[in-house]
């Protein structure tokens, strides 16, 4: 191979991968209405995101994953979700096995033996009780928000101690196959429709303990991902849904501004000057949240890559990053869909899908009003509220 082959052969390989990149996307918008409808992404389409590398961002590099920064994957998310915010929060859970590293090692090597590319959905809330026995856990129990779960390879459960002298132990998840776990398909809701975030039951099933981890705990895997604060990156990758719909709804009034002049005779939205100021604050609103998500993902991750422990300030910083992002994504999207008047009030219109979405990713309790009240505390140098840091 000549030097002008060896170098030219990284950009085609790139190239490739932005095409490939470029065609998901855009079948991802032509088939939004269809997941919606489904109320779930269907597993050959689960089947594209993993050629992509979504689901082996967050599998460890000793078991074929990609060793994708925090960065790099928040920015995938993000980019999926100006096609779909749907799509783009199953993607989300792209990260998920970060939590998995707690399990044993001999156990993720079994999880991993057939593919890096493992899809890992759960429903982890209410904690139910379990029953200790030799060697595992039964499992009995209904939980909810299991989202992605209809394209799952492997599935979580919550649960928590039920024998003497265990009470108040911490909760751990425990991980089944989909044969042992029951949907129960009751997803219906406003918004973020294609996520599947179905019910999932559990009946009689025996865990073994090898496949049962606590949640966020030590991980057995010794890789830079697995030090960036577990809790704090499962928040980041869904409050950055709403910055891809957030995009979504500033190019779609991009789109129609410079359109037919309104049936009352107003000037075209491009035209009215309240219009373009509203534009340009959507716009600097949303490249500063931005801004702050990344700086706050990249500066955390270098320490990491430092040898450094990561801070309780570092780790209230990554909270109010997602919490922050998620909602001022959600009042860009709000502003975009006021802009658009009466146009915008009819079902078939992107904006009406943009303003469900978002305001429901804001509703995760991992992005509620509270985080703000933990990262304050943490600042102010007083406890923030259990389960924060």
């Amino acid at each position: 191979m000549s030097s002008s082959e060896t170098m030219e052969a990284p950009d085609t390989a790139h190239a490739a991968k932005e095409d490939d990149m470029a065609q998901v996307f855009s079948e991802i918008r032509s088939r939004r209405d269809e997941f919606g409808r489904l109320r779930h992404v269907p597993r050959e389409f689960i089947a594209k995101l993993k050629k992509l590398g979504v689901f082996r961002a967050a599998t460890p590099a000793c078991f074929g994953g990609s060793g994708l920064a925090p960065s790099a994957f928040l920015q995938l998310v993000e980019k999926i979700s100006e096609a779909d915010g749907s799509v783009g929060w199953v993607a989300s859970f792209g990260s998920a096995s970060v939590y998995l590293a707690a399990l044993p090692k001999a156990t993720q090597a079994k999880l991993y033996a057939e593919s890096p590319d493992l899809v890992f959905a759960g429903g982890l809330f209410p904690i139910q009780p379990a029953v200790q026995v030799d060697g595992g856990w039964t499992v009995n129990g209904t939980w909810k928000f299991a989202s992605g779960c209809k394209g799952a390879d492997m599935l979580g459960v919550g649960i928590g101690a039920a024998v003497p002298g265990q009470a108040g132990a911490k909760p751990r998840t425990a991980v089944l196959p989909p044969s042992q776990v029951e949907i129960i398909d009751n997803w219906d809701v406003m918004g973020l429709a294609g996520t599947g975030s179905h019910d999932l039951r559990v009946t009689e099933q025996f865990v073994a303990d090898e496949w049962t981890f606590i949640r966020g705990g030590v991980p057995t895997i010794d890789e830079p991902l697995y030090r960036y604060p577990t809790i704090a990156y499962a928040a980041q990758v869904l409050g950055v849904v709403n910055l891809g719909i957030a995009r979504a709804a500033i190019d779609e009034i991009a789109s129609m501004a410079g359109g037919r002049v309104a049936i009352t005779g107003a000037p075209k939205l491009a035209d009215r000057s309240y219009v373009r100021i509203e534009v340009a604050k959507a716009e600097a609103m949303l490249r500063s949240a931005r801004g702050f998500l990344y700086d706050t993902t990249d500066d955390v991750w270098q320490a990491i890559l430092a040898g450094k422990t990561v801070t309780p300030e570092q780790v209230a910083l990554l909270r109010l990053s997602a919490v922050e992002v998620a909602r001022v994504g959600n009042q860009i999207v709000q502003n975009m869909f006021g802009l658009a008047g009466t146009t915008a009030i009819y079902s078939s219109h992107p904006l009406q899908r943009y303003l469900r979405d978002a305001a429901v990713v804001k509703q995760h309790a991992f992005l509620g009003e509270g985080i703000y009240d933990g990262a304050g505390a943490v600042s102010l140098g007083v406890p923030p509220m259990p389960g924060f840091l």
